[in-house]
């Protein structure tokens, strides 16, 4: 079911959960403030409920919402690659969900490089944690139709054409001292040395 942008940012801020296009893979996304909202992630997905969440914000101020650290290595790694395919696991604020959290100690954040995902965060005004809008271990999708195709038509989505990287974001970690270490890697395979 295709939605506009102003119906998915209703449907986010009732707690629904919607897919939405990233540069990277369409996400399913729910309001990252929401634990009733995150469970939908779950279920949906059928993810283990100990997967941590990336959540997307709309710029690098908003890191400081969730992050309890922002040492001066992920800064550097944040201005060179936000907006972008890079997601930055730091240590979380007490107040923030353990379920986004996967039960971690941090929180995993990313702004996002595409002009609709970017647009639908800030029209709703929250921060939304979007894994990829699939069943669990199938293949991510990178247009509105495969998401259909995975999740059948009951499931809102924002469609914003075909993703332009079409693989998940590079993760990395990033601890209070500062000491860093490549979760995943993705489109920004090599973090250069000069980042960090």
């Amino acid at each position: 079911m295709r939605i506009s942008l102003e119906e998915a940012a209703a449907r986010l801020s009732r707690g629904e959960v919607v897919a939405i296009p990233t540069e990277t893979v369409y996400g399913l996304a729910a309001d990252a403030g929401n634990d009733e909202a995150l469970q939908k992630i779950f279920t949906t997905k059928q993810r283990p409920a100990d997967h941590p969440l990336i959540v997307h914000i709309s710029d690098i101020d908003q890191v400081s919402d969730w992050a309890a650290a922002f040492p001066d290595v992920a800064v550097n790694l944040a201005k060179a690659f936000w907006p972008g395919a890079l997601t930055l696991v730091l240590p979380a604020k007490n107040h923030v969900s353990r379920v986004v959290r996967g039960n971690e100690p941090t929180i995993a954040l990313r702004v996002p490089n595409h002009p609709v995902a970017l647009a639908l965060l800030k029209l709703s005004g929250l921060s939304v944690a979007a894994p990829s809008a699939n069943l669990f271990t199938q293949l991510s999708p990178t247009t509105a139709e495969h998401v259909e195709a995975g999740l059948g038509d009951a499931i809102p989505v924002l469609d914003g054409g075909a993703c332009t990287v079409g693989i998940e974001s590079t993760i990395v970690s990033v601890a209070a001292d500062g000491q860093w270490q490549l979760l995943r890697p993705g489109m920004i395979s090599e973090i250069g040395r000069a980042h960090v």
